[in-house]
């Protein structure tokens, strides 16, 4: 099948104007994707949420986190620089006795962990914090 010019320029600019339309959700980054899916797109704007782990890790395939939001439904924590950034997320039913779970995860080399967490008010607060790491753990 053969196409004429202007065939030709009317898929070519069709397909430009689909990629700058649709293209800015490929930008996207894994952890931006993973957040957005976790809050359905909602603004964090709430406070509440405290993410402790240590300002350098001399090994990155031990690193301990905790978390603590007092009132939080879930916690999400991811840590952005690894290849899979979602480490976990955390669930806190009606007899918690506490809103909080300390963990160790591996890190692939200096990067920051975030901690975003569902408030049982239905708003978001998130943390974070750079952890500088010496030794890496994913393959760094």
């Amino acid at each position: 099948m053969k196409f004429s010019r202007r065939q030709s320029l009317a898929v070519l600019a069709g397909s430009g104007l689909a990629v700058m339309l649709g293209g800015r959700a490929a930008f996207a980054t894994p952890t931006e994707e993973l957040i957005a899916e976790f809050t359905g797109g909602a603004e964090i704007t709430g406070e509440g949420l405290s993410l402790t782990a240590p300002e350098i890790a001399e090994n990155g395939n031990t690193v301990p986190v905790e978390v603590e939001a007092p009132g939080a439904e879930a916690i999400m924590l991811l840590a952005t620089g690894n290849p899979n950034p979602d480490v976990g997320v955390f669930h806190f039913g009606p007899l918690a006795g506490a809103q909080m779970a300390s963990t160790r995860i591996r890190l692939a080399g200096t990067q920051e962990v975030v901690a975003i967490a569902k408030m049982s008010d239905g708003s978001f607060a998130r943390a974070a914090q750079e952890v500088k790491v010496t030794i890496g753990g994913c393959g760094g």
